[in-house]
């Protein structure tokens, strides 16, 4: 009962943080109304096999959401409680620390599905984007790739010791994750050589992942495997390295 009262105060306060819901509920979204709205990109592109560039983009938006809220927006409220001693208080009482540590994933990883639902819905209904075509292999690469956002914002809420620290950290790792998961460049039309750098990235990982259950095919088991390790990995250091003070 204890968790249960954790994860309803915690989601009343997530509940009251409109930058939060913008930035990982609207944002991608928002972006992908902004891409689908120039001409050029509605046009089938041969480098991009034949698929529109907002074809390209709803994959990315679905992740940009996952990585605002991994990176941006979990590290400094999880630090910002360390900081300001409530979890050192938590310690003290039958509830603990680690409920408040699985509310805060738990919000942050339902918000990121709901951002890419929404990506997902506005795709199909206002630029008439296909549905994946391969939903069982979109939805466990989705969840890999949320449980690797959440793996990497629970590392970098146990190396940063302040909030500000946190969101420096965050904000350092938020542009190159960006970059992986092909908000500036879509994967499909970068270099081989870095294409296949990206593809071991985690968000790398994850857009491939996508990508290839978006066109029907189940996900390539190099892709998820990718993902698979790093959340390991992740979760390995963050446990390893993440003091309650």
């Amino acid at each position: 009962m204890s968790s249960t009262a954790v994860l309803k105060a915690e989601a009343r306060l997530f509940g009251r943080e409109p930058g939060a819901h913008f930035w990982i509920l609207a944002f991608p979204t928002l972006l992908l109304v902004i891409v689908g709205s120039i001409p050029a990109f509605r046009t089938t592109q041969d480098d991009l096999g034949g698929i529109r560039l907002v074809d390209a983009y709803v994959p990315v938006t679905v992740l940009l959401g996952m990585i605002v809220a991994g990176l941006q927006s979990l590290p400094p409220g999880i630090t910002g409680y360390r900081e300001r001693g409530i979890l050192r208080r938590m310690s003290t009482t039958p509830v603990r620390p680690s409920a408040l540590l699985s509310a805060h994933m738990g919000l942050h990883g339902a918000a990121a599905v709901l951002s890419a639902l929404l990506a997902l819905s506005v795709g199909r209904i206002v630029f008439d984007v296909h549905l994946p075509r391969q939903p069982f292999g979109y939805v466990l690469a989705l969840l890999l790739a949320v449980a690797v956002a959440l793996a990497l914002g629970a590392l970098l809420s146990a190396l940063a010791r302040t909030s500000k620290a946190a969101t420096a950290v965050g904000t350092a790792a938020f542009f190159p994750s960006m970059f992986c998961a092909g908000v500036y460049i879509p994967v499909q039309t970068m270099p081989d050589v870095l294409a296949r750098i990206v593809e071991f990235t985690p968000f790398g990982a994850a857009a491939q992942a996508l990508n290839e259950a978006a066109a029907g095919d189940w996900p390539g088991w190099d892709h998820l495997g990718v993902l698979v390790a790093w959340t390991v990995l992740l979760t390995a250091a963050a446990a390893r390295w993440f003091r309650w003070e």
